[in-house]
């Protein structure tokens, strides 16, 4: 008999703080708010909550999926330091996913997805990604712009979408996850900010 896999997904990229603890593709629990800076404070304390409920400790997790990012919130580095501290505790193996990806994965019709996370000064982080039955391809490469701006670049309709509880099953049928060889190299993706971010400061 197969056996079941539990999984704990976790995406703190932007205000919204998400995680999820899955046996396939069964939610067992999840955590899924907009944050008040408090990332840090929410993370453990909702994940701890999650596996008492569930009687699951870290060391029966199968594998750990972690957004990370782009993003430019403090809370997108702790989400990721926590998924590197199960791993190398419990030699869990870990798939680090895009947050846009994760965004988009929530959205359930066909077609073109602008998936965004606001980067402040009319800046956003995004990604272009087409569903296409239950999967998702990466239709142009992410990236730090205006918002509006590119929104005038795309020739087809699209969906936008800036938050999201991921679809685990469009993640896993997907292309867009990264097995991490090296945990101790596991770092988030804040894309590189703007020149005129660089000349603000």
């Amino acid at each position: 008999m197969k056996k079941s896999l539990k999984r704990l997904v976790i995406d703190s990229a932007s205000k919204f703080l998400y995680i999820g603890l899955y046996e396939d593709l069964e939610c067992l629990g999840k955590y899924y708010a907009e944050g008040n800076n408090d990332h840090s404070v929410k993370l453990m304390s909702e994940i701890e909550n999650i596996f008492r409920k569930n009687n699951v400790k870290v060391k029966d997790l199968d594998e750990i999926i972690i957004g990370i990012g782009p993003g430019s919130y403090t809370g997108l580095r702790i989400g990721v330091v926590v998924a590197k501290m199960f791993a190398w505790n419990d030699d869990i193996p870990v798939r680090t996913v895009s947050s846009l990806a994760i965004y988009a994965s929530s959205v359930t019709t066909e077609g073109l997805i602008l998936s965004e996370i606001d980067a402040r000064r009319g800046n956003s982080f995004l990604g272009l990604y087409k569903k296409v039955g239950k999967t998702l391809v990466l239709a142009d490469d992410e990236k730090l712009v205006n918002l509006e701006e590119y929104k005038e670049s795309i020739k087809e309709a699209y969906e936008v979408v800036g938050s999201g509880e991921p679809n685990l099953e469009v993640i896993l049928n997907s292309d867009i996850t990264t097995l991490v060889k090296d945990i101790h190299g596991l770092n988030p993706n804040y894309l590189r900010i703007t020149e005129a971010e660089r000349n603000l400061k």
